[in-house]
């Protein structure tokens, strides 16, 4: 491993798993949630719902736009409707390779999430903010045939890079390398939902450093996307792409407070 896990200091990773009801997190990381948890008591529904958009957005691509290779960044602790699950059950010939900083998450990703005899799953210790050493991996090259399409998937990982500049040139670089016809997912806190009470209170979390996801607007995650033909019904609630079929009626947005949306690589 690159490096040892530190149960010191809260990780999202283990924190988001520990909104979803997982037992892989520690009390420093239960602390940080709890907290969170008490000025946005509906973090847990944010939690659930952004993972049904990661499920929702892997169907798409894997049974209507036939990609059959995934690079899902930011991968968290593995749990229901992981990607290789979603994709390899439409098709079981997919390849996935996961990334992910924390060495917690490796642990676990390489002793619960195996592949089907057909696929691939493969799982690298890098972070989103040095795309180009993730491009370079040998173990990425060998897996993904980076000449076909290739689904990039980034959720509720973007929002842990403060500048949306360096955001946007984070997705650029990892989509330079990907052929026409890859996609992106990506998922983002946001207060456009907020009222300015809530708002408000999640700028003083932000500002006493006890929140780490910086909330981008439509407009930011516009310049995040840009080059990129966006698929309907664009930036909205993750709990509102195309979930036509989930059950009804959905959650209000400002429950969930996260933005998603998927589009595609033309050129």
């Amino acid at each position: 491993m690159g490096e040892l896990i530190d149960s010191s200091r809260v990780h999202s990773a283990r924190r988001y798993n520990y909104w979803l009801g997982g037992k892989d997190n520690f009390a420093v990381d239960r602390e940080s949630a709890d907290l969170i948890a008490a000025a946005f008591p509906t973090v847990r529904t944010m939690a659930r719902e952004n993972r049904g958009f990661l499920r929702r957005a892997a169907t798409f691509l894997a049974a209507e736009a036939g990609v059959r290779q995934f690079l899902d960044i930011g991968t968290g602790l593995p749990t229901a409707d992981n990607t290789h699950d979603v994709t390899q059950a439409i098709a079981p010939e997919t390849r996935v390779v996961y990334v992910d900083n924390d060495p917690m998450v490796l642990v676990h990703a390489r002793a619960l999430l195996t592949s089907t005899a057909e696929g691939r799953t493969e799982y690298l210790e890098a972070d989103l903010r040095d795309p180009a050493a993730i491009l370079a991996d040998p173990l990425l090259r060998d897996t993904l045939d980076l000449t076909r399409p290739v689904g990039l998937m980034l959720i509720a990982v973007l929002h842990f890079i403060r500048d949306t500049a360096e955001a946007a040139g984070v997705v650029r670089t990892l989509m330079a390398a990907l052929p026409p016809g890859s996609y992106l997912v990506a998922s983002n806190a946001t207060t456009d939902f907020s009222d300015a009470e809530a708002t408000a209170r999640y700028q003083a979390m932000i500002a006493s450093g006890r929140v780490d996801a910086y909330p981008r607007s439509s407009a930011e995650l516009g310049e995040i996307f840009a080059g990129l033909e966006l698929l309907e019904p664009g930036f909205v609630a993750v709990s509102d792409w195309r979930a036509g079929d989930e059950p009804q009626p959905r959650p209000d947005p400002g429950e969930v407070a996260v933005y998603g949306a998927v589009a595609r690589k033309n050129r």
